[in-house]
């Protein structure tokens, strides 16, 4: 079976506020930008990577893909040499939605760099924990936009886009179909207003008209709809979550329906009888990130025969080989001493006037002899470019466009970047 299963791309829920992200990163009590701190070598010359892996009850699937990319990511650094000559370790897991104990306990284990959380909610416990410890934090997961602001001392980063990145993905995909008018309707909340805020303005960018950006509690998107429906535009943007199938289902009642929707990462599903025959028949959704290639599901399958789902995969392939890669170009091990790299390995900047371009390498193996020459990498793997910035948020943000079919169950049908600027 195809391990890929759309469905299970929906995101857990990931929205964090501004006000709580601020609220905990300020008591994490470091100082200074590890990011672009000069450090000295203090590593015992041992990798170790650890994993939090902090999904529960129905999200518990997204541990097993994440522990098999992180699995596959040490077997192939280490078939190349390892770090210094020696192997890479990964730590013991324990999952479980206590992210703090997990931290604490990467901590005590000696972690010179750990990947996860999954859950943006969750992330501000582990960041809290780890940056006092000065162990970089890479998340394979969360997109909450406040967290680009978090205070971790520089030893935060991310290998996915924050939410807003697909505002101009999906403004742009209005467009390319022939809209002059949209409509937005988006779930009250965090992640509703900030993804509708950026679809609101790349659209205004582009040239389009925003007839109407109408908000709805869910399970209540009747009346917004109507009035999205009275507007008469030339194509919707549905920015939702656990409200998305009440929202179509009312859009269909008002009139719009099929390929006048076009659907935020948040409201893809795989809905078929759960709406009218025919009712997201030519409507489009954007995913962050890209399909994992058929080679790389095949490697995921090496590692675990069972897998069925490979969310997050590529994203964490990609955190624990720049991780890898960050330590072999310091040649050094220790947190401060990766922190410090991590942007320069994935081919990013985090001063403007030193930056530097160089051609991307794909694989921990091709990029080590650019770094043993003492050159400029720039690592582009399963999930795509990175490129850091200096908040640690990637600067290039893939999508993969779905297709809805007359059963309203969704096809990869193509892929979109968005850059700095939404471009």
């Amino acid at each position: 079976m195809h391990p890929f299963c759309p469905a299970a791309r929906r995101r857990p829920v990931l929205a964090a506020s501004l006000a709580a992200v601020l609220a905990l990163t300020a008591c994490s009590g470091v100082t200074g930008n590890a990011r672009v701190d000069t450090v000295e070598a203090s590593g015992d010359g041992v990798l170790r990577v650890g994993l939090i892996l902090d999904n529960t009850g129905d999200g518990s699937f997204l541990n097993t893909s994440q522990l098999a990319a992180a699995q596959l990511a040490v077997r192939e650094i280490n078939a190349a040499g390892g770090h210094k000559g020696r192997p890479v370790e990964l730590l013991p897991i324990q999952a479980g939605g206590d992210t703090a104990a997990q931290a604490h306990a990467l901590v005590s284990d000696k972690a010179d760099v750990v990947i996860g959380p999954t859950d943006s909610s969750h992330a501000t416990e582990a960041i809290d924990v780890l940056s006092r410890a000065r162990t970089p934090l890479i998340s394979p997961a969360n997109t909450a936009a406040g967290l680009s602001s978090a205070e971790s001392g520089g030893y935060y980063f991310r290998t996915t886009a924050a939410d807003v990145a697909q505002g101009p993905v999906l403004a742009k995909l209005a467009k390319d179909g022939g809209a002059r008018t949209i409509a937005i309707l988006h779930q009250e909340g965090t992640y509703g207003k900030e993804v509708a805020a950026a679809v609101a303005d790349a659209a205004a960018g582009t040239g389009l008209q925003v007839l109407d950006n109408a908000g709805f509690a869910a399970g209540e998107a009747g009346d917004a709809a109507r009035k999205a429906g009275a507007a008469k535009p030339d194509a919707v943007v549905v920015v939702a979550r656990d409200g998305a199938q009440g929202a179509l289902a009312e859009l269909n009642n008002a009139g719009l329906s099929g390929a006048s929707l076009l659907l935020s990462d948040g409201a893809f599903a795989r809905y078929g009888s759960k709406l009218g025959s025919k009712a997201l028949d030519g409507a489009r959704a954007v995913v962050s990130g890209q399909l994992p290639s058929a080679a790389f599901q095949a490697r995921l399958l090496g590692v675990d025969e069972g897998l069925k789902d490979v969310s997050y995969a590529a994203e964490t392939f990609a955190a624990v080989t720049l991780a890898a890669l960050a330590a072999a170009r310091a040649q050094d091990d220790a947190g401060p001493s990766i922190a410090a790299n991590l942007v320069a390995v994935s081919g990013g900047t985090a001063v403007e006037s030193e930056a530097t371009e160089a051609a991307p390498c794909t694989t921990y193996r091709d990029c080590l002899p650019a770094l043993a020459a003492g050159g400029s990498i720039n690592y582009d793997g399963e999930s795509g470019p990175i490129a850091f910035d200096t908040n640690g948020d990637i600067t290039s943000a893939t999508f993969t466009v779905f297709t809805y079919g007359s059963d309203n169950i969704p096809t990869a049908t193509g892929r979109e970047t968005a850059g700095r600027s939404g471009s």
